[in-house]
């Protein structure tokens, strides 16, 4: 099994489809949005598993201490319920490596709505200016 850091580079677009037709059925992205049969994912990456309020959780999710991240999720859409032993999560995996790079690539762009997106927005904003002179 590959790393998220050996996997191919993801492209949203096709992430985007993907999502529609693997995951949106059971989840939304809008800040604020509804749940659905599993928790809605805004401000998904750098929150800690089994976190999203007004959930049910399975107990092995809230109690993973796994934090999202790039790596993490490349790993978790491989096989959930071997990445997390007890996961009440339905779903079987996505196997193609370029799948799962895709959607993480869209979920950057569009599971956006925690405080940490905002703030990773703003500092690449940041990163942008040059200076006056």
């Amino acid at each position: 099994m590959s790393t998220f850091v050996e996997a191919p580079a993801g492209d949203a677009q096709s992430g985007e489809k993907l999502f529609k037709s693997k995951c949106s059925f059971c989840h939304t992205l809008e800040k604020g949005g509804a749940h659905k049969m599993g928790p809605n994912l805004a401000g998904l990456l750098g929150k800690k598993a089994g976190q999203a309020a007004g959930y049910d959780y399975s107990v092995a999710n809230k109690n993973s201490e796994v934090v999202w991240s790039e790596d993490t999720l490349y790993e978790y859409l491989l096989n959930p319920k071997e990445y997390m032993p007890g996961t009440k999560k339905p779903f079987h995996g996505v196997k193609k490596e370029q799948d799962r790079a895709d959607l993480i690539a869209y979920l950057k762009k569009n599971a956006k709505g925690s405080e940490d997106a905002k703030l990773s927005e703003a500092g690449q904003q940041r990163l942008e200016l040059k200076p006056l002179r």
